[in-house]
């Protein structure tokens, strides 16, 4: 089959070289000519794959499918080339499923606009401590198809799946699925709102047993409503409140069970402490209870969720404590990219010197600074977009000071470390969960998180 691959990324290449390996004659087409791109052209040519580079629009002669890479906007040149020849374009996470064998391991599969990536490594913790074979995998780093056609063996997978991943994988039917939280993200790349959650939904179709959705977004709720599931599949919820029938949450520091607990109308089964919770923000606790109920869905006991919880370190740059210093917490959440990730991190501390700013990339930030207002102790703004910020503190926190950095250098974030310890009291929390992308500043948002923590480090130095 002739197959083109449009993307020379992580995913692309991946999926080149198993399409490859099936026989399969393919196609890789990027719009970029940099040095990288031709060196993995030049790696993946000596492997018998045509590379073309420079024109990303043009439908290879002869093609039968493409492969897109999960960035590529449906609205792409490349993709209305093949549905006037009739092409099927569909993306790296179809074409595992598709590939998938007959005794696969069944996936559980995480969504959301936040906490996807550490909700989806919980659930592999609790299934690793269960002493299932598994492993995290898809929009969390690992190519989905590397580990379908391995050779290693697994019980069930934690598969994190983006938005760009769910619109072009039509055919994707998981055990159990959740989507998180639903927040306006990504919209220049489905259109809408609605066509967002659209594609988060995907995730529910033909769900066997759970479609487990977050109580406190009606959002979730209705796209478990809309799915089409196989019967006998459960909406089960998750709350920070006390659970009803068929939901996991909390009583007195308590994670509890009442959805797959043998006499759920009456009792709760016990999972786990909140302090067994790294960090134990509300929020994470909510990644938390997301991942038990996958894990209960699977059939796993309430002591491996416990100990799943209780082994599970998150990624840098998520709510990180950097240090103290002078009675001064300094907590890293680079990964709040977007006003949904900010809003739950302001909501884990009190009071709070914020430091915030990036790209917006079209995000407007009253609702962000009204719910999170009286939590402030002062604000520090850095980046491209920081006025959009500063007017609606304006607007809604005219009392909070707030130090505005005219600068887009890599060095601001020392600078913003500093004003920000010059506002704090012993108490206080310095949080960095910029509510904005980095790349006006930084390559990344986790180079974004290295300089706060350098910045803090020398703070401390001095300070010692």
């Amino acid at each position: 089959m002739h197959i083109t691959v449009a993307g020379l990324g992580v995913s692309g290449v991946s999926a080149a070289r198993a399409l490859a390996g099936l026989g399969a004659v393919v196609t890789v087409v990027d719009g970029g000519d940099s040095d990288t791109h031709r060196t993995r052209a030049a790696e993946l040519a000596a492997e018998g794959i045509s590379v073309r580079l420079g024109d990303a629009e043009t439908l290879p002669p002869g093609t039968e499918l493409v492969v897109t890479s999960p960035g590529w906007k449906p609205a792409s040149p490349l993709f209305a080339a093949a549905a006037e020849a009739g092409v099927d374009v569909v993306g790296d996470v179809e074409i595992a499923w598709r590939l998938r064998g007959p005794d696969a391991a069944p996936w559980l599969a995480i969504t959301g606009t936040n906490g996807k990536t550490t909700t989806t490594q919980m659930l592999a913790s609790i299934l690793s401590a269960a002493g299932l074979r598994t492993v995290a995998v898809g929009n969390i780093g690992t190519p989905i198809i590397d580990v379908v056609l391995g050779d290693e063996k697994y019980d069930v997978l934690a598969v994190e799946l983006s938005s760009y991943q769910l619109h072009w994988a039509p055919s994707l039917r998981a055990h159990s699925a959740v989507v998180l939280n639903l927040a306006p993200d990504h919209l220049d790349w489905h259109g809408s709102m609605a066509a967002y959650a659209a594609d988060k939904g995907r995730i529910y179709e033909g769900n066997t047993v759970a479609c487990v959705y977050n109580v406190a977004d009606p959002a979730t709720e209705e796209l478990v409503r809309a799915a089409d599931v196989e019967e006998g599949c459960r909406a089960i919820g998750f709350t920070l409140g006390a659970p009803g029938p068929s939901q996991l949450g909390v009583v007195e520091g308590i994670l509890v069970d009442r959805a797959f607990a043998r006499n759920r109308h009456q009792q709760a089964q016990e999972l786990a402490e909140v302090t067994d919770v790294n960090p134990p923000a509300p929020h994470n606790i909510a990644n938390a209870l997301a991942a038990a109920a996958l894990a209960r869905a699977f059939g796993v006991a309430p002591a491996a969720v416990r100990d799943g919880l209780r082994n599970f370190r998150p990624d840098a740059h998520r709510i990180e404590h950097v240090a103290d210093v002078g009675g001064v917490a300094y907590i890293d959440d680079s990964k709040a990219t977007n006003t949904h990730a900010a809003e739950a991190s302001l909501a884990a501390y009190e009071p709070i010197v914020w430091i915030a700013g990036g790209l917006a990339k079209g995000a407007t930030f009253d609702e962000l600074v009204a719910r999170s207002a009286k939590r402030l102790r002062g604000v520090v703004l850095i980046g491209a977009d920081r006025a959009l910020i500063g007017e609606a503190l304006a607007r809604h926190a005219p009392q909070v000071p707030v130090v505005d950095l005219d600068r887009t250098d890599t060095g601001a974030m020392s600078a913003a470390v500093r004003e920000a310890a010059r506002l704090a009291r012993p108490g206080d929390t310095v949080l960095m969960a910029p509510a904005c992308a980095s790349m006006d500043m930084f390559a990344n948002y986790n180079k974004r998180g290295e300089a706060f923590a350098e910045a803090v480090r020398e703070l401390a130095a001095e300070s010692a």
